[in-house]
C-alpha cells in the first residue's frame, strides 16, 4: 500500500508572516500611497485562505478588480522577497523531513499563489524531500480539490494531510484523507483529531500502528 504525507505550508512547515508583511507593506506604500499598513498579525489572520478571499479581507476598501490587481503585485513581491530571505522554520523541520522521506513520499498542498511553495523550496534547498506540490495559484481550485489531485496523480492508496487550521481539517475530510493537527501553528480544530505539539513529533504519530 502506497502511503503519503501531504503538508500545509503556513503554520505547519514555517511562519513567513513577518517577511510577507514587509514585502506587502512596501508594495502598498508604493502603489497606493500607504492605503493601510500590513502587519505580521494581518498576514497570520488570513493564512489558509485563497488569494481571492485574502484580497477581500485585506483590501475591503477597494473594488474587487482593484483589490485583486494589488494582491497580484503583493504576491509577486512576496515570492521574490521570500526567495531571498526565507521565513522562520519550525524547530527541527529538516531533521524531521529527512526521517519521514526515508519511509514515505512527501508532498505540499497550499492555498497560496503560484511560486510561493517554490520560493520556500528554493531558499532552503528542500526540493529533495518533496515529490510533488500543488496550490490554488496553479489552477484556481480549493485545497480539498488539490489534495485529491495530488493523491490521484501520485497513486496514493492512503494519505494524511498535516495542517494547523480548521480549514485544513475541513479540506482533508472533503478530500477523503486522514488529518493530523499541527497544534503549534496558527489555529485550533473543533473536532477531536490526532495532534502534534511540535513537527518533530510527526514520525511517532503518522500512520501510527499501521506500518
Amino acid at each position: 500500500m502506497k502511503k503519503g504525507i501531504i503538508f500545509d505550508m503556513d503554520g505547519t512547515l514555517w511562519d513567513s508572516s513577518e517577511n510577507v508583511a514587509k514585502s506587502w507593506d512596501k508594495v502598498v506604500r508604493k502603489e497606493k500611497n500607504g492605503l493601510r499598513r500590513i502587519t505580521a498579525e494581518d498576514i497570520q489572520n488570513v493564512m489558509g485562505h485563497t488569494m481571492t478571499e485574502i484580497a477581500e479581507m485585506i483590501f475591503p476598501m477597494l473594488q474587487k478588480e482593484e483589490a485583486m490587481a494589488l494582491m497580484e503585485q503583493c504576491c509577486k513581491a512576496e515570492n521574490d522577497y521570500l526567495r531571498r530571505h526565507g521565513g522562520v522554520l519550525y524547530p527541527h523541520l529538516e531533521e524531521t523531513l529527512k526521517i519521514l522521506a526515508k519511509q514515505y513520499p512527501l508532498y505540499i498542498v497550499s492555498n497560496c499563489q503560484k511560486g510561493y511553495i517554490e520560493a520556500f523550496l528554493d531558499y532552503y534547498q528542500f526540493w529533495k524531500y518533496f515529490e510533488d506540490i500543488e496550490c490554488f495559484g496553479n489552477n484556481n481550485m480549493d485545497k480539498a480539490y488539490n489534495i485529491g489531485l495530488v493523491v490521484k496523480r501520485n497513486h496514493l492508496e492512503r494519505a494524511v494531510y498535516v495542517g494547523d487550521i480548521q480549514g485544513d481539517y475541513n479540506s482533508s475530510k472533503k478530500a477523503g484523507v486522514e488529518f493530523i493537527h499541527a497544534a503549534y501553528g496558527f489555529g485550533r480544530i473543533e473536532e477531536s483529531v490526532p495532534a502534534i505539539p511540535a513537527i518533530s513529533m510527526l514520525p511517532d504519530v503518522v500512520f501510527k500502528g499501521t506500518d
